[in-house]
């Protein structure tokens, strides 16, 4: 039986390409897309497993769906006369219907049900002339960049101006805050004092009421007064006769 062409359409196809100078990490990145109205597994693998971290390197796919897999080049010491031997392949497979388990569907896949595509690793070390443009190209990025956040000298002129107004601007409104808490604080005490004088005039306007609800306690004393009159008068008459 012919084995399975692969169902998954890949971008790049064929070489995965990688932009030195590789002191550092490089990324490229590979698509997949599934095409079919069927779910795919894919799982990726490389010659070097050592030399790079793929992410990530094994699902599924939806059908109609695409997925980026990127794929991370250590750092190494690069050598122009050494070339690549480095390669990758893609594996894939129809999902069986309700599958969950990738694993197990792995392990009991049939080598005629697998499908696969190779790619091989380029490694792509500017020349010098290249180095040059690009160092300047991002220089100039960087100087536009530097230049739109600083703008020119009346600009910078401009905004100092501002700020300065600014800044007065918010030393009056700190005064007149403290203006306007003393004139609060003021109020409170005069409220205070206000609200003491009406209750000690409250408290006399009550006094006064009972007094002259009472005419009895008022008529109290004039009587006591008349009665001792009336008993000196009787006791200075015995001595007198």
């Amino acid at each position: 039986m012919s084995k399975l062409e692969q169902i998954l359409i890949l971008d790049p196809s064929s070489d995965l390409r990688f932009r030195g100078p590789f002191t550092d990490v490089v990324t490229t990145n590979l698509k997949l897309r599934n095409p079919s109205d069927r779910r795919v597994c894919f799982k990726v693998k490389t010659t070097a497993p050592r030399r790079y971290c793929v992410r990530p390197n094994s699902g599924l796919i939806d059908p109609g769906a695409t997925v980026t897999i990127s794929v991370m080049l250590q750092p190494f010491d690069y050598d122009p006369n050494e070339k690549s031997k480095h390669k990758f392949m893609v594996q894939t497979i129809f999902a069986p219907s309700g599958a969950t388990d990738l694993e197990a569907m792995w392990k009991d896949a049939k080598p005629d049900d697998l499908m696969d595509s190779k790619l091989r690793c380029v490694f792509d070390m500017p020349s010098d002339t290249e180095k040059m443009s690009e160092l300047e190209s991002t220089k100039a990025a960087s100087g536009v960049s530097v230049s739109r956040a600083e703008g020119p000298s009346g600009a910078r002129s401009m905004d100092d101006a501002e700020m300065r107004k600014v800044m007065e601007e918010c030393k009056r409104l700190q005064t007149e805050v403290g203006k306007l808490h003393e004139e609060n604080r003021q109020l409170k005490d005069e409220g205070l004092r206000m609200r003491k004088a009406n209750q000690y005039d409250s408290s006399v306007s009550k006094s006064s009421s009972m007094l002259s609800k009472d005419p009895g306690s008022r008529s109290l004393p004039s009587l006591l007064v008349v009665i001792a009159a009336i008993f000196i008068g009787f006791f200075l008459g015995k001595f007198v006769l």
